[in-house]
């Protein structure tokens, strides 16, 4: 069964996604990310992706009440990530409820940091971002070359012990033309006990059942969820 983690990204305190990871093309779903989140688990979803745009620009966190109000309304397990530079950001989120975090920018320029997070606080409570476009790893919102190669990127951190990697294609991210189900299955090839995220590009509710056909362990989607592309009482049923 693929594991079904819906999306919340959010500008300014409301509930936006992005074309292509840019900025500039961003359409607002809510003013209020709590409600959406709310509504989320009523349909019976019990996994959420928080990402906080931006703080991912500043390079701190910028939105973390919403992510204590999101985590105080439900009982949705929630990754938070964006913006996540320092050991206060880092507390910040898991004292605001999140469960795991997704590091990304940091995974690339400070490993040693990220390291020592994973040994004081447990590799399960971490999932490592690998952002990419045309096999090269993005950073800082994705409007920097972090300077290394996807396939390595993955290996260095699966043998540094995590195993949740959130793989984002960001030329189909927000785009709703398809997942790069290649790119998965050749993650999945190389890494078989990846806990791969496939993010980037769900259109449709065939989409989602053609990862899980592929193997892909989980999937987040936006977009086609807010734009009632996705038949959820067939999705919800494959978990």
């Amino acid at each position: 069964m693929i594991e079904l983690i819906p999306a919340i990204d959010m500008i300014d305190g409301k509930c936006v996604r992005l074309s292509a990871g840019d900025y500039a093309c961003k359409k607002v779903y809510s003013d209020d990310p709590a409600e959406v989140a709310s509504r989320l688990y009523d349909q019976g979803f019990r996994r959420l992706h928080v990402v906080d745009l931006d703080g991912a620009k500043a390079r701190h966190c910028v939105n973390l009440h919403q992510l204590e109000r999101i985590t105080s309304c439900t009982q949705l397990t929630v990754d938070f990530g964006g913006g996540i530079a320092s050991d206060t950001d880092l507390q910040a989120a898991f004292d605001a409820g999140a469960a795991m975090v997704t590091i990304g920018s940091l995974a690339v320029s400070q490993r040693e940091l990220v390291a020592s997070w994973l040994a004081k606080h447990g590799s399960e409570r971490f999932i490592i971002g690998a952002d990419v476009r045309e096999g090269r790893i993005r950073t800082q919102g994705w409007l920097q070359d972090g300077g290394v190669q996807l396939m390595d990127f993955i290996a260095y951190w699966m043998e540094a012990g995590v195993s949740r990697i959130l793989c984002t294609d960001i030329s189909r991210d927000g785009m709703l033309n398809h997942p790069n189900i290649g790119l998965y299955t050749q993650i999945m090839r190389r890494f078989p006990t990846c806990r791969l995220i496939a993010s980037g590009g769900v259109s449709c509710t065939q989409d989602i059942l053609d990862l899980q056909s592929a193997g892909i362990p989980s999937v987040v989607f936006g977009k086609a969820y807010y734009e009632g592309r996705l038949d959820l009482q067939k999705l919800l049923s494959l978990s």
